[in-house]
């Protein structure tokens, strides 16, 4: 289905040097012929006539519209065109308005669209169900114009702040691969922390925003390594003092970069304290005991974990096996908390922390 551009009253008919489509309202214009700067708004309705009556408004403001005429039909294209919010019916066939919303709210890749519901419903239990699914608003029938199109710009608005986040921080998660994949003997590294954190931590019962958490974390924890010297952080051997000294910045300078972004709040101490050990021995704070936060803890254990079973320039690679009983000597050392160090091993031996050419590239779905 290919979306209308509609300006003022009435939809513009695409360039007649492509295929023209259907004559019918709910159509679109071709997206690559529609500038980038306006919204993109999904209209859900399974009433041809409140499709056009909402184009209607809405075609003052110059967005692109798109139109579905069910809920299953709204998912698809939410998926295939990435709209910038959904305007949509409570009452339809096959999937309702609550029911898509809710679909769309547990999709991580899709739960930060804004949702408006439209309802003739009036009672509060309908309202509670709707905001119970996620939806961000509601719109009562009939339409009154103002109102509509005021609660669309304000809630596009914020969707354009949301993806600016999303943007700054993939921009992150792409710097800290790079400076990974400058060294071959880390590569992969990043990919493999994320997984093993967010495995654990689903394991022992962290919270969604937790695990979320850990897995960008394990992207994130060495960010701060862009500003360490390629003599240090390239250098074949064991480091000197000196150098060591220097390395360790790196868990300051990555919470600095993470601290502008409140998406990653939740990052940051694992950027800062993976590196914090229980006995007080570790850097940057010498942090001890509860003190230090737990997701950090998580990121450590995995991140000696990886390290052990890895070739290094000063080192060969350890069996699964020998790095689990590597760990406990330092859980018994008083370096980790044994029972997360006792959890990674029990997911080991269980087969489910996967190899490392098992492990693809990006942010696992978590």
């Amino acid at each position: 289905m290919k979306p209308w551009l509609f300006t003022n009253r009435e939809p513009v008919e695409p360039s007649s040097s492509v295929d023209r489509p259907s004559p019918l309202v709910d159509q679109a214009t071709y997206a690559a012929e529609i500038p980038s700067s306006v919204g993109r708004v999904l209209v859900v309705d399974d009433m041809e006539a409140n499709r056009k009556l909402a184009a209607s408004f809405l075609a003052r403001d110059g967005y692109l519209l798109e139109f579905a005429d069910d809920g299953r039909a709204a998912l698809d294209m939410v998926a295939r065109h990435h709209p910038d919010l959904v305007l949509m019916d409570v009452m339809m066939p096959h999937i309702n308005g609550f029911e898509a919303c809710l679909a769309l709210k547990r999709n991580p890749a899709t739960r930060l669209v804004p949702v408006v519901l439209v309802t003739a419903l009036q009672n509060s239990e309908d309202r509670i169900r709707g905001f119970d699914a996620g939806a961000d608003d509601f719109i009562s029938k009939p339409f009154n114009a103002h109102e509509l199109r005021a609660r669309v710009r304000s809630l596009i608005r914020i969707k354009r702040y949301t993806d600016d986040l999303d943007t700054a921080e993939s921009v992150i998660v792409s710097l800290a691969l790079t400076i990974e994949a400058r060294d071959r003997y880390t590569e992969g590294h990043c990919q493999r922390l994320a997984v093993y954190a967010s495995l654990l931590g689903r394991h022992i019962g962290s919270s969604d925003e937790d695990v979320a958490a850990l897995a960008r974390g394990g992207f994130l924890h060495d960010i701060g390594k862009v500003g360490i010297p390629d003599a240090i952080l390239l250098k074949a051997g064991r480091l000197t003092p000196s150098e060591y000294e220097v390395m360790k910045q790196h868990a300051t300078i990555g919470d600095r970069l993470c601290g502008e972004l409140r998406s990653l709040r939740r990052v940051r101490p694992i950027v800062r304290h993976h590196h914090e050990r229980l006995d007080g021995s570790g850097y940057p704070d010498g942090l001890r005991g509860d003190a230090i936060p737990l997701l950090a803890q998580i990121t450590a254990i995995v991140d000696v974990f990886d390290a052990l079973t890895t070739k290094r320039p000063y080192k060969d690679a350890l069996s699964a096996e020998q790095a689990y009983e590597e760990l406990a000597g330092e859980a018994d050392r008083g370096l980790h908390r044994r029972d997360l160090v006792d959890a990674l091993i029990l997911l080991g031996r269980q087969g489910r922390l996967p190899r490392h050419d098992a492990i693809a590239p990006g942010l696992p779905s978590v």
